[in-house]
């Protein structure tokens, strides 16, 4: 069996010293971990989307057992969420589906895009409180599955090319990033329609998205390297600039303390940001190409997969 391995706990500097353990999973190698998904019991499972394999993974972080589950032939998976009654659901590119596995059994169900649909390039997806599961494809869609009909929409992004990550608000508003199109949207849940608000900074790259305990959406811009926050309710935008030389970032979540983590790819480092004290800590990784892409996390624990170094990482804080 594979071994996690724990990692020198990080004492971060600052006024509010807070200590930060982290543990390594080794992941079955050339699996390609993108996104990865942490069930809230923190006695669960943590789920992630092995890419190149064409599988569902699960991890058990007790023991460090990998199971992966394949999910058809040509699978490709991108995003990994899991829906209220804890089953994963993976947006599959290679397969242009979105796909169910049972927890319990590991039986696979899927939903092919419509007849006569081109190849999406499915990214990440999300549910909103209705239980309506909206995903993106960064060939210039997004779309909406209704899992209780097996009801499926798909609609032409208003910029074309560029939905990526995606994210809904506790009061169950669904925002999206494009990336090509440098700029976030809106979903208005009842006629479907996407509002573009764009942010201050031009081709910023908005990568992904995350919403904060308020409703406020957070933006990882990969172009210009900045974390910055749109207020829905002021319309109001702020951006940081992470630290470093020509910082990339890449992905975006918000802890429940309401500290946002991203990945930063020029330092292949996790920084988390403190919004009451905007400043950044920084957690270098032990591997020099990690690759960190989609980030979750739950109570007091903060999940990675590093995609290039076939590993799940954790860091746990207090």
């Amino acid at each position: 069996m594979l071994r996690a391995t724990l990692l020198a706990s990080l004492l971060v500097a600052g006024a509010a010293a807070a200590q930060v353990t982290v543990q390594e999973y080794p992941l079955p190698p050339r699996v390609g971990a993108h996104d990865v998904w942490a069930d809230p019991s923190l006695d669960g499972p943590v789920w992630f989307s092995a890419q190149r394999s064409g599988h569902l993974g699960r991890l058990d972080p007790k023991t460090g057992k990998v199971d992966l589950i394949p999910l058809g032939s040509g699978s490709s998976p991108h995003g990994v969420i899991a829906g209220a009654d804890g089953a994963p659901w993976l947006t599959d590119s290679g397969q242009n589906a979105i796909v169910r596995v049972d927890p319990r059994t590991s039986a696979v169900t899927k939903w092919p895009l419509p007849e006569g649909s081109a190849y999406a390039n499915l990214n990440t997806a999300i549910f909103d409180r209705e239980g309506i599961h909206w995903f993106t494809g960064q060939s210039g869609i997004y779309g909406r599955l209704d899992p209780r009909t097996g009801a499926m929409k798909v609609f032409e992004a208003p910029k074309g090319r560029g939905p990526y990550g995606i994210h809904v608000t506790p009061d169950g508003v669904v925002y999206y990033a494009s990336l090509a199109g440098s700029h976030i949207a809106r979903i208005d849940a009842k006629t479907a329609a996407a509002a573009v608000i764009e942010p201050p900074t031009p081709r910023q790259g908005a990568r992904r998205v995350w919403s904060d305990s308020k409703g406020s959406i957070w933006v990882s811009e990969w172009n210009s390297g900045q974390v910055s926050r749109y207020d829905p309710k002021t319309g109001q935008w702020a951006q940081w600039k992470a630290p470093g030389e020509s910082p990339r970032v890449y992905a975006v979540y918000v802890d429940e303390t309401d500290r946002v983590w991203v990945s930063e790819w020029t330092a292949q480092a996790m920084l988390r940001f403190d919004p009451a004290t905007q400043k950044f800590e920084t957690f270098k990784s032990s591997t020099a190409l990690a690759n960190v892409r989609q980030i979750h996390g739950r109570k007091g624990e903060v999940w990675t997969p590093e995609s290039a170094a076939d590993k799940l990482v954790v860091y746990r804080y207090r």
